[in-house]
């Protein structure tokens, strides 16, 4: 299998880079955010990847970090959720966010993702959320805290309560994640809503 790559980029577009290794261009389909942070063509370049070897075909995901690599292989364990779904979808979210509206519950934001529908982005939080925790992030911290709101009684309620208000659920949880979860419902909203105001 073919973990990394390590070349010369010779040819890219936002989905897809090939990287000379040894004299061989190597084809990766990619998402947009790994497209944004390549370097420009001719620069040495390096992808995490993902082989995928079917019946039909052999094809190679590139990613610009571990995060997104991770992500991908969490989604594409989803029931419907194929590579190139994946691609869209992580093209549409920087690694942090996804986690987030994974962690929080937050399916209606993921609906923002082409090809994702409201039944589909309900079954990838219900299915990843209690897996969400081993995906290494720049923001963890975020993730953990959304996560620890949506686990506590009394955060959940603050939590539905600033959806109720309009907040998308991923905002709200990430608020009141942050404060202390002994707090009464009504202190916990009203300091989430501070929070809110602040962002």
């Amino acid at each position: 299998m073919i973990a990394s790559l390590r070349g010369t980029l010779i040819s890219a577009d936002p989905s897809f880079a090939v990287v000379e290794c040894g004299g061989v261009g190597l084809k990766c389909s990619i998402s947009l955010n790994t497209a944004r942070r390549l370097p420009a063509v001719g620069k040495e370049c390096f992808l995490f990847t993902h082989m995928s070897v079917r019946e039909d075909a052999i094809d190679l995901f590139g990613f610009a970090d571990e995060a997104e690599l991770d992500l991908f292989r969490l989604i594409t364990a989803v029931s419907g959720v194929g590579p190139k779904l994946a691609l869209s979808i992580l093209s549409a979210f920087e690694p942090d966010r996804l986690s987030l509206f994974i962690a929080s519950g937050d399916a209606k934001s993921l609906t923002a993702a082409s090809g994702v529908g409201a039944k589909l982005a309900q079954r990838i939080v219900l299915e990843l959320k209690d897996k969400i925790g081993g995906v290494s992030l720049a923001n963890e911290g975020d993730v953990s805290a959304a996560v620890a709101a949506s686990a506590n009684s009394a955060a959940s309620e603050a939590v539905q309560a600033l959806v109720s208000l309009g907040y998308s659920q991923s905002e709200a949880a990430l608020a009141v994640g942050k404060l202390d979860p002994s707090l009464p419902v009504e202190t916990l909203i009203k300091e989430g809503l501070k929070a809110l105001a602040r962002f």
